[in-house]
């Protein structure tokens, strides 16, 4: 049962729904902000719980009306025995308990169609043959006695009477039969009736029992009908010598007709559908009707306004007994303009009216046939369409718990600590979970992507500047979920950072998928049950025993977080980030999207000129550039001054970012370039390899300039964090250069170019992995002590700003500067915390230290000087 099932108004649904969701997500950010936590925390977190609060109130709001569409497209290929979850009292649930009734009846007349055109078939194909036979015999002159032209006679009139009889069911189905109604003698009119029943020359009897004075308003012919087929129905299923009965009698203001034989009679559970057209039984099926004659009589029956049925034989008698009762006048109906005064439309159904389903069909009874419910589309479909499909993807209840466990971890040990070996420990449990759920899609770049995932995640137990771990961790994740993916292209790679955070949304029906496959075989109680059992005796004898024993207690307190009230809703929200983005990425694993669709194929131009002018125009720009920098080092400081008014160190710095983009478009140009150049001949290789070899030399001479001018502006300036960053970035962009080249002049032998993104992701998390090797804020801090040897120029305000990693580089100064930049290390961490750079610091840590005088700002600008980095 859902939560909202019995809310009758779809409008009040959605209200509660909208309602609910916005009071959990006002909930969840209030304690979110009280607590402190970060919003890069608390809004997911607040997000992810408010969608989990709508699914759960939303579950089976709409998926009726999805499966009543997959329900119609079955009964348009002709599968009528579906039907669709009812149980809710909205307008939804309505709608669904009218749709499963519209199925059975349209699945009730499709067989009864299929049915009559099968026994119409038959019935015809017996007088036809006969009829086919004596024509042959008069053909070749045989059989021209009275005696074979009776027995066609007999066979066309029977084909004439089929015939008739499947006009007046055509008039029925059509949904309109003429009545003409008048006084009618009851007595007359049945030994009318009798009298035609003995031409048949059934060796039978016949008796009339009915009131010599009744009259009724009926349709005479009609009723003569109704009796006659009743009789001839009752005779053809009589023995030998058998006897057949008519009785009337008159009932208040009604009247009954009642025709009983001698035969077998009929079963009761065959009652009711001996009066479906050609509804013979076996038994009947010998006697040579057409099964249409019972179908007649409750035509003729529902349209006088009466009842016809089977009754159990009178006492001490067998055979069958079949009762009419009629109202002495039919009751009054609408004439149509097109008809005359005693002519009147009655609709009368031939086919037998479905039942009424007993009870509404329950919720959880979904598509009748086995794996429609599963097939059920979701509203997810449609939004993410043939992007990422969702084609049923199997639950993995393993997964989930591995999630769990990740988020507990997280929030057990990432809290009120430093990056250590801690949040190792979390990283490589959640990368466990996502690299077990991509098992299936394992190559050899996952496989290095995974290597490079656990050495990025180590990071955070040997340094201890937070800018390169936070840097490695990016790029970890990265890599993990490029492994998950299978990326190729760089847009391949982007397009999988969008769909980590998406996954949360994507992956909502595979969750409930992985849930139910354990509720589903029975055993969602059991693990709920054995999982509440098992935290409560974790906690109850755990609080025992620690607190009765001495040494159990202080391993506890080294082993287990300290989880202080204050801190409680900071580990609860780290639980459930950790727990929802693990998910999401080991989801993204399970099913990745269609990140990388086949590479369209570029149209090249008609002429060389084409693309060989915009290509050259940037060579010759690139050029002139190379040739002012030629200048502007030959010509020396003075040269510079005269011409600029700047110095070499302003010179350098102005024009370094702005090198860095040049870099970077020119891999555009390349990429372009070698999509729209022509390569059918020799000479249009050529062209290409030249043009794009000479562009990427240029670009190489400009990447090494801008390193040139990074290493004078740090020697004028200082070293830095970001400057050693894009000292790295450049020389990685002139590495993408060199592939970029080779991708361009030799793609059809290496993939089709597609090995580009990957070369860029790898060779990335590599030289990242080399700047945290070489220690940074160690390296950083190293230099800066150099240069102020050589120099005397020191800035102690950035120095001191450094993580623990450049305590040991900084131990080299001397006393009096030495104290402008560390001081006594006061964190008390436990061995969650521990990290190496920390470790070497040996209880200090940078930080500026003022030192102790009368607010003599001179004197504290002589002892602990600060000079100006200019601008980053």
């Amino acid at each position: 049962m859902t939560p909202l099932e019995r809310v009758s108004s779809i409008k009040v649904k959605l209200g509660l729904l909208v309602a609910a969701s916005a009071l959990v997500a006002a909930v969840v950010a209030s304690v979110g902000r009280v607590a402190g936590v970060s919003p890069w925390i608390s809004i997911p977190v607040t997000i992810g719980i408010a969608l989990a609060v709508t699914q759960l109130l939303a579950v089976g709001m709409t998926s009726p009306l999805r499966q009543m569409t997959l329900a119609a497209r079955q009964m348009a290929r002709g599968d009528y025995s579906v039907s669709v979850p009812a149980g809710g009292a909205d307008e939804v649930g309505q709608l669904g308990r009218a749709f499963n009734t519209m199925a059975s009846d349209l699945g009730a007349v499709d067989r009864q169609r299929r049915e009559l055109v099968a026994n119409v078939s038959h019935e015809l194909r017996t007088p036809l043959a006969a009829l086919t036979v004596v024509l042959e015999n008069l053909v070749d002159g045989v059989g021209s006695e009275p005696a074979a032209l009776q027995t066609a006679l007999g066979q066309a009139e029977r084909l004439s009477r089929l015939v008739e009889d499947l006009l007046d069911l055509a008039r029925v189905d059509a949904g309109k039969a003429p009545l003409s109604t008048s006084s009618v003698d009851l007595g007359p009119l049945l030994e009318a009736c009798v009298a035609e029943a003995r031409v048949n020359g059934r060796p039978v009897t016949y008796e009339i029992d009915a009131p010599a004075s009744l009259v009724v308003d009926a349709d005479p012919d009609r009723l003569s009908q109704l009796v006659v087929n009743l009789l001839d129905n009752a005779s053809r299923h009589s023995p030998r010598d058998g006897a057949v009965t008519v009785r009337a009698g008159l009932d208040g203001e009604r009247y009954h007709l009642e025709v009983l034989d001698s035969g077998p009679g009929v079963p009761v559970a065959d009652r009711e559908r001996v009066f479906e057209p050609f509804g013979t039984l076996s038994a009947s099926a010998e006697g040579g009707g057409t099964g249409l004659g019972l179908a007649i009589a409750r035509w003729v029956t529902d349209l006088h306004g009466g009842t016809i049925a089977f009754l159990d034989p009178l006492p001490g008698t067998a055979g069958a007994r079949v009762r009419v009762d009629l109202p002495l006048r039919p009751p009054a109906r609408t004439v149509t303009h097109h008809l005359t005064p005693t002519q009147e439309e009655h609709p009368m159904p031939t086919t037998p009216r479905p039942a009424e389903p007993a009870e509404p069909i329950p919720p959880a009874a979904p598509v009748t046939r086995p794996g429609t419910a599963a097939a059920t589309p979701s509203v997810l479909d449609d939004i993410f369409g043939t992007y990422w499909p969702d084609s049923g993807v199997a639950g993995r209840f393993g997964l989930f718990i591995g999630a769990v466990v990740a988020g507990l971890l997280g929030g057990l040990l990432i809290p009120d600590r430093n990056a250590g070996l801690g949040t190792v420990i979390v990283l490589l449990a959640a990368g466990g979970v996502v690299m077990l759920a991509g098992r299936e899609r394992r190559t050899g770049f996952s496989i290095v992507c995974y290597v490079l995932f656990a050495l990025l995640s180590s990071v955070a137990v040997f340094r201890d500047a937070e800018w390169i771990v936070v840097l490695c961790l990016i790029t970890a994740i990265a890599v993990l979920l490029c492994a998950s993916t299978g990326a190729r292209t760089l847009l391949g790679i982007i397009l999988t950072g969008i769909s980590w955070p998406l996954a949360g949304l994507r992956g909502i029906p595979w969750l409930g998928r992985t849930l139910t496959s354990v509720s589903g075989h029975g055993h969602g109680a059991a693990v709920a049950r054995t999982t509440v059992l098992s935290l409560l005796g974790l906690i109850i004898f755990g609080l025992l025993f620690t607190t009765a024993d001495a040494v159990l207690g202080s391993w506890v307190d080294r082993f287990v977080p300290d989880v202080r009230p204050d801190t409680f809703a900071a580990r609860i929200f780290m639980t459930v980030f950790v727990f929802g983005v693990v998910l999401g990425a080991a989801y993204l694993a399970v099913n990745p999207p269609r990140i990388d669709r086949s590479e369209r194929t570029s149209q090249p131009v008609a002429n060389r000129y084409e693309w060989l002018a915009p290509v050259g125009v940037v060579v010759a720009v690139f050029a002139a550039f190379l040739a002012a920098q030629a200048a502007a080092v030959f010509g020396g400081e003075d040269y510079l001054r005269e011409t600029t008014g700047l110095t070499y160190a302003e010179y350098v710095h102005q024009g370094f970012g702005q090198l860095t983009v040049a870099t970077a478009l020119t891999l555009l140009v390349i990429w372009a370039a070698a999509r729209k150049a022509p390569v059918e001949t020799l000479a249009d290789r050529l062209w290409l390899r030249a043009a794009l070899g000479l562009l990427a030399a240029e670009a190489l001479v400009v990447v090494g300039s801008a390193l040139y001018r990074m290493h004078l502006y740090q020697e004028a300036y200082g070293f830095t964090q970001l400057r050693l960053l894009v000292d790295v970035f450049e020389a990685w962009l002139g590495l993408l250069v060199i592939a970029g080249l080779v991708a361009a002049v030799a793609g059809g032998a290496l993939g089709r170019k597609l090995w580009l993104g990957r070369f860029a992701l790898v060779s990335g998390a590599v030289a990242l992995l080399g700047i945290a090797a070489i220690n940074p804020d160690g390296w950083i801090a190293e230099h800066n002590v150099t240069r102020y040897e050589e120099t005397g120029k020191i800035d102690t305000d950035f120095l001191s700003g450094l993580s623990d990693d450049a305590v040991p580089a900084l131990e080299k100064l001397p006393d009096d500067l030495r104290a402008c930049v560390l001081g006594p290390n006061d964190r008390q961490g436990d061995w969650l915390e521990w990290n190496l750079g920390r470790e070497r610091a040996d209880g200090l840590t940078p930080t500026y230290h003022v030192p102790a005088s009368d607010g003599a700002d001179d004197a504290t600008a002589a002892v602990c000087p600060s000079e100006n980095r200019n601008v980053d």
